[in-house]
């Protein structure tokens, strides 16, 4: 499966989403260019495994973790090339040196912070661009160091360093909608204290500018907060009116089962009550 499209139309989030409920596995390529065709501006490559993103480079000589690790002065860059070789075709480099006793895990886990967490992040703010996934891309050994993370988690990351978020402003929610949560009890993923006041008013009474007014905030800051959490599968944003509807129409319903004041009477038989019942079952 290979899929192409525009940022503008699928946003960096959206297409997260997409793979992780998918549990896709492939290569996704962000093409920073106004145009898919060539010649090609900057590309940067993050790749997937059952939805996790388990590496990314800017660079496709799959040459990218052995120069981090040279930068950071934790192997030598022919040091780290030779036991690449000597690793294993389908043992991750990370993992391989760890078990070679040259890494330790508090290393490894910041090689993959600074590989994938940082440099993700950071496409979140592209503009302009185009994507691109293969999902018969080979999964490169070489840049990965054993570590993942799921792609919501990613995406929170990534949205919450955004700074411009003029590309997504046709995406944010109608500030006169309301939220309701998508998952019973608490979220699965860790939030930051103002995405748990605004978690807190998914019970879908309150619009987002009613929100913003309770807590303080700018109504933007609101609708960036919601945008993120919807598109992580946390809550969904809803009008205000299809709910005010639904509550109509379950009053109506309650109202027409309810017994009428001459039932309360204590001289009504009880086979009048007994047929009224049967009738009112028979008519909803």
């Amino acid at each position: 499966m290979a899929i192409t499209g525009h940022l503008v139309e699928f946003s960096l989030a959206e297409i997260f989403q997409f793979l992780e409920q998918g549990h896709k596995t492939g290569l996704l390529t962000i093409f920073e260019q106004p145009e898919p065709e060539p010649p090609r501006g900057r590309e940067h490559y993050i790749w997937f495994n059952q939805g996790r993103v388990v590496a990314a480079a800017n660079r496709s000589d799959h040459r990218g973790l052995i120069s981090s690790l040279s930068q950071r002065g934790l192997l030598g860059d022919r040091a780290a090339s030779r036991l690449a070789q000597s690793c294993g075709p389908k043992v991750p480099l990370g993992l391989y040196l760890k078990s070679q006793g040259i890494l330790d895990a508090e290393q490894l886990k910041l090689l993959f912070y600074t590989q994938v967490m940082r440099q993700v992040c950071a496409l979140f703010s592209v503009v302009d661009g185009w994507f691109h996934f293969d999902s018969k891309a080979v999964l490169p050994c070489d840049e990965m160091t054993g570590l993942s993370a799921p792609a919501t988690e990613v995406t929170l990351a990534g949205l919450r360093a955004l700074r411009n978020w003029s590309t997504l402003e046709d995406k944010l929610p109608d500030p006169m909608s309301t939220i309701v949560a998508l998952v019973e009890g608490q979220p699965n993923l860790r939030l930051n204290a103002v995405e748990w006041q605004v978690w807190e008013f998914t019970g879908g009474k309150d619009s987002l500018q009613t929100i913003a007014q309770h807590l303080q905030l700018p109504i933007h800051k609101v609708q960036e907060i919601v945008f993120r959490l919807n598109v992580v599968g946390l809550l969904e944003e809803v009008p205000m009116m299809v709910l005010e509807a639904e509550t109509t129409h379950q009053h109506d319903e309650e109202d027409e089962l309810q017994p009428t004041s001459s039932l309360h009477d204590s001289t009504v038989s009880q086979s009048f009550l007994n047929n009224l019942v049967s009738f009112l079952k028979h008519k909803v």
